[in-house]
């Protein structure tokens, strides 16, 4: 099941449109979600008495919305509609514990006047036990490219999973991106270090991290990119000419940002196209 945070915002219907699509091509279900979030109406000293009703109205006129459109995109797509209470990261890393990925727009499902990103797409980003996938509400053109950020850690498999799945679905080339630079303390006077030699070692751990996955999606072009460069930089700019941009997501500290750690959080923020972020375990 796909699920998506709805509030009847321009990022929220590129969101639903996006995911639509990638319903289609898992065959999987989707479940359009509107969190009906009373929390900035409560501290009033005289609260209307209308408001509930007038909030959940907003909401099933924006599901309604919602809804319309993933039958013009895809007819042949199950889709459903939920009015949920709560504000809407609580909501949707609730409703991420069953399904295969949450969707949300770049902007919008804040509580008034929508909440900029690092608001509750971070907080979806940071929690959330499925992958989450922040969807740009620019027009971009179509590129056939996912790309994926790789290190050294196992937390880059899932990753790994969800970038091949999506490659593979889409018929994209998957470029995949381990950026490097080489210590600045072995770069001092007595640290000699052969910069061939240190890639070479990173071309081999690369190429070790990818076998099972080149196996089970021959079918998948894979680009190996090294650049030396800061992690943040190299996705950033491959960002430009991508559909989709993976990275994962250690899930650890109490923190979103701990959680996500700093290149997923930096990605997620400063990239041009849509951004997945895989949580590991």
């Amino acid at each position: 099941m796909i699920v998506v945070g709805v509030d009847g915002s321009l990022p929220a219907r590129a969101a639903v449109a996006w995911a639509a699509n990638d319903a289609f091509r898992t065959h999987q279900p989707m479940t359009l979600v509107y969190a009906v979030d009373r929390q900035p109406y409560q501290i009033t000293r005289f609260p209307d008495p209308d408001r509930p009703d007038q909030l959940r109205r907003a909401g099933q006129k924006a599901l309604d919305e919602a809804v319309a459109l993933v039958h013009e995109r895809q007819p042949e797509v199950e889709v459903k509609a939920r009015l949920a209470e709560g504000t809407p990261a609580v909501v949707l890393r609730e409703q991420a514990r069953t399904a295969a990925e949450v969707v949300v727009g770049s902007r919008g499902l804040g509580s008034v006047g929508g909440a900029l990103l690092g608001s509750v797409s971070d907080q979806v980003a940071g929690h959330a036990e499925a992958p989450v996938v922040v969807v740009q509400e620019t027009r971009r053109p179509t590129y056939g490219q996912v790309v994926v950020g790789v290190d050294d850690s196992a937390e880059c498999r899932p990753a790994l999973v969800y970038a091949f799945e999506q490659a593979a679905l889409r018929g994209s080339t998957l470029r995949v991106v381990h950026a490097w630079r080489p210590p600045v303390q072995a770069l001092g006077a007595g640290f000699p270090l052969d910069l061939e030699e240190d890639r070479a070692a990173r071309e081999e751990m690369v190429e070790a991290l990818l076998k099972p996955f080149v196996q089970k999606h021959p079918d998948v072009t894979v680009i190996r990119d090294f650049p030396r460069k800061d992690a943040v930089e190299a996705l950033i700019a491959v960002s430009e000419e991508t559909d989709l941009l993976v990275v994962g997501s250690h899930g650890r500290g109490a923190m979103s940002s701990a959680l996500m750690g700093s290149v997923s959080r930096g990605v997620l923020h400063r990239a041009r196209c849509t951004v997945a972020v895989v949580r590991a375990g």
